[in-house]
């Protein structure tokens, strides 16, 4: 199965992207006026678009659009899964018991939550389904999501075309 582009090292993925260098306003004096530290990375394959312009640094806005992207491509694509799979090795280092252990800004989130939302677009929406798949609860499965509110909001899209009551974080 071919891995999910939010789960790409980082130099696979940038290899995918086309970077464009910009200038924005705001705080930082003159040099932010002079420089283009701006970054704004298009995924060429899916044409997902994330933008870091808030540090100094090209390189440091480099590092956040590159997140920034990882985070959008695991909100906007879906790989089908094969019924019988289970959880990824990465999934599986990050589970503490039935515990989820990652927080969103770690650099592992955007692949969890594509693989999270991988499965249950393949359990049709179903969080128990979903957790019971991943080897997790369904609680701690929506608290991942609750993380992220567009991918909690992703799901509840899918619920509500199901005539499913939408889900809230605990």
């Amino acid at each position: 199965m071919k891995e999910h582009p939010a789960s790409l090292p980082a130099d696979d993925l940038l290899g995918q992207c086309q970077m464009r260098r910009l200038r924005r306003s705001g705080p930082g004096g003159q040099h932010r006026n002079k420089v283009e530290t701006a970054v704004q990375l298009m995924h060429r394959p899916t044409g997902v678009v994330a933008e870091a312009s808030e540090r100094r640094s090209q390189a440091e806005n480099r590092r956040v659009a590159a997140f920034r992207l990882r985070v959008k491509l695991a909100l906007a694509i879906r790989r089908p899964l094969a019924e019988a799979s289970g959880p990824s090795l990465l999934w599986q280092s990050r589970l503490q018991g039935k515990r989820i252990a990652v927080s969103a800004v770690h650099g592992d989130f955007p692949a969890l939550l594509a693989e999270a939302l991988d499965t249950l677009a393949a359990c049709e929406a179903d969080p128990r389904r979903a957790a019971s798949r991943l080897h997790t609860n369904p609680s701690q499965l929506v608290k991942l999501l609750g993380s992220e509110p567009r991918a909690l909001a992703v799901l509840n899209e899918w619920r509500a075309e199901r005539d499913l009551r939408p889900l809230r974080p605990r």
